[in-house]
Parts: C-alpha cells; structure tokens; sequence
C-alpha cells in the first residue's frame, strides 16, 4: 500500500495557476500551466499536446462553464490527487471528481480527471 500525505487545500505552483486559470475561463492562461507535450484525460478522451488541450479547455468552458473548489489534496507516488467540487452548467451540478496531477518541473504534464 502506497503512504498518502495530505496536506491542506492550499494550492500552490502550476496546480493554482490551473484552478485560478481554469475558473477564469481564461483558455491561454489554461494551456500555459501544461507542457508542450501534456496529456489531459476526461470525459473518456485523451488530448495530447497543448494544441488538444486549448481545444478541450475551450469546448469545457463554452458547454459547462465550470467552477472548480479545492475540497482536498493529497500526495502519493508522484502525484497530486486533488478532490474537487465542481458547478456549473451540467446537470447533477455540483459534483466532486477527482483530479491527478503529474507535475514536470513547474508545468502540468498530465492531468486525470475522474
């Protein structure tokens, strides 16, 4: 079994920029947090590169409108598993997911979110 280390909702570094850029609507400051070659994974999909990724940004932002809160983050094998509560334009809103980090320096190498 893998040890977790939790720690507050205090978000720091290229996962805060996400949130902030992300709750903004704000696709360019979204697609600055990734590195070139990112991959993020929602929905059932998988985008590959900052190109994909300012596309999917964009069609999350126009259909759902999202709003993402902090309600946990945790460290383990690398990653930052982060539980989220999000609202928006989607029915059953709010829900809580769980979104997974990998971090390459101080940029987002890929993003889950389930």
């Amino acid at each position: 079994m893998k040890e977790i280390a939790t720690t507050s909702t205090a978000l720091i570094g290229p996962i805060a920029g996400y949130i902030a850029a992300a709750n903004a609507q704000d696709i360019e400051a979204v697609t600055e947090t990734f590195i070139h070659d990112a991959i993020v994974r929602d929905e059932g999909q998988i985008r590959n590169g900052v190109a994909a990724i300012r596309q999917w940004a964009m069609e999350v932002s126009k259909k759902y409108r999202p709003i993402v809160e902090a309600l946990d983050v945790a460290q383990t094998g690398g990653k930052t598993i982060l539980t989220v509560r999000v609202s928006g334009n989607f029915p059953g809103s709010p829900i809580d997911l769980r979104y997974v980090f990998t971090l390459a320096g101080e940029k987002i190498a890929r993003l889950e979110i389930s």
